[in-house]
């Protein structure tokens, strides 16, 4: 029987792309290390790589297999810059801070090209991303942020889709205009995590699967993670488990929100289907939004990040089908051969969450859906700051991340009311 993640719903159409995994094993015994790092996806593989080659004795822990999270299971978007839009970051820190930050998110896909070209990881990489409008009092929005990326920003990658244009390169007249980025695209993200843990365990990094935290304290300037089988003692400690955190670490509980999000893979489409003739990543302007991309072999990806109560995992076929025939209605009988969920992790302002949560233990996360380009990023910047350099960690660690409101006992109600009013929001 094929492997089945014990995490999150149903098996990816990633998993069924790369072969047989390479297994790592489980820490049996107790470890001394300068830096433990608990999370095993994007952002706790890649300080594990750049801690290990500056010669830093680096114990890394993941809970189950690397890749079972949302690193190993997204829609595989990039994106350029933050989260939130650049002008949105202008208005709440001023065009220097925000100028910084975006800098900092170009320098984010520029290391990903990078590492992944330098270590011979194929990631399927395709060009393109297309943002687009499902309301037409929004279309003039993607104007005026394409002007501004160009003018304010020194990003001349974007520009504005009217209606007709839209039509054509997406293949759907259901959106009313938006923005095309040819500085950024999509990627197979499992490839690259397996790629990441590949070089970390190369690099000496000691790295470690099916491993739970089961607690973390610190004493004496000293950082304790417990195991099942197993201490490891360090000088400092990473958290980079976002979604997957649960209650080991109160503050990042507090700051960072598992939400659901699930994708359907169809059949190949063929060379005839007008679907993405370009073979563009979409994302849409719902608050609840929709994203979809063509891999390399002609399937449509299609994701809605909405918490569906999934019974089964073929329930999410039935979601996803809905979804896509809104877009597509030549492909509402189109057959979907795989579906699969996993968690995002999000925060409050959809801004990413670093904080030294402890003496000597620093959290990583709440990436809200953009983190394929960013994660990867910010565990080298964590590497830099464990060498002495916190400057640039230091731009994130600074943004404004309320708590969510209502603790742990009514958080998760508040925010399924507040999603289902947002979604209802996107249709009116």
């Amino acid at each position: 029987m094929p492997y089945q993640s014990p995490i999150s719903p149903g098996r990816s159409w990633y998993e069924d792309t790369v072969g047989a995994r390479p297994e790592y094993p489980s820490l049996d015994g107790d470890r001394q290390a300068d830096v433990v790092i608990v999370g095993g996806g994007f952002t706790g593989l890649s300080a594990a790589v750049h801690l290990a080659k500056a010669g830093t004795n680096v114990v890394l822990i993941e809970s189950h297999r690397f890749g079972d999270g949302a690193s190993g299971r997204n829609g595989g978007q990039m994106g350029t810059g933050q989260r939130a839009w650049a002008e949105e970051l202008e208005d709440d820190y001023g065009l220097t801070r925000a100028k910084a930050l975006f800098d900092l998110a170009e320098e984010a896909k520029t290391h990903l090209h990078d590492f992944s070209a330098a270590n011979g990881i194929d990631i399927d990489y395709m060009p393109g991303q297309i943002s687009v409008a499902h309301k037409q009092r929004y279309v003039d929005d993607y104007k005026a942020h394409a002007d501004i990326m160009a003018t304010r920003f020194n990003y001349p990658h974007i520009t504005f889709m009217d209606a007709r244009e839209t039509a054509e390169r997406l293949g759907s007249t259901h959106y009313y205009g938006g923005a095309r980025d040819t500085g950024t695209g999509h990627i197979h993200p499992l490839k690259l995590v397996i790629g990441t843990a590949r070089v970390a365990a190369a690099a000496g990094a000691h790295i470690f699967e099916k491993t739970p935290a089961t607690g973390l304290t610190t004493q004496g300037g000293k950082v304790k993670v417990t195991t099942q089988r197993g201490t490891i003692t360090a000088d400092k400690c990473l958290i980079a488990t976002n979604a997957y955190g649960g209650t080991l670490e109160p503050m990042s509980a507090a700051h960072i929100m598992p939400i659901g999000s699930f994708i359907g893979a169809t059949v190949p489409l063929g060379d005839a289907s007008k679907v993405l003739p370009g073979g563009e990543s979409v994302d849409d302007s719902r608050f609840v939004v929709r994203y979809f991309r063509k891999s390399r072999d002609g399937r449509l990806l299609f994701g809605g990040r909405e918490i569906y109560a999934v019974n089964d995992p073929k329930d999410i076929h039935i979601h996803i089908r809905k979804q896509i025939s809104e877009i597509y209605p030549q492909l509402k009988d189109v057959e979907i051969t795989h579906g699969w969920g996993g968690y995002v992790g999000i925060t409050v302002p959809r801004k990413p969450f670093v904080r030294e949560v402890m003496p000597n233990v620093i959290s990583v996360g709440g990436y809200s859906g953009h983190g394929v380009m960013l994660s990867n990023f910010f565990g080298k910047l964590y590497a830099e700051t464990v060498s002495g350099n916190r400057d640039r960690l230091k731009l994130i660690e600074e943004l404004k991340i309320p708590p969510f409101p209502g603790g742990r006992r009514f958080r998760a109600p508040m925010l399924f009311l507040a999603l289902n009013w947002f979604a209802l929001r996107d249709r009116i």
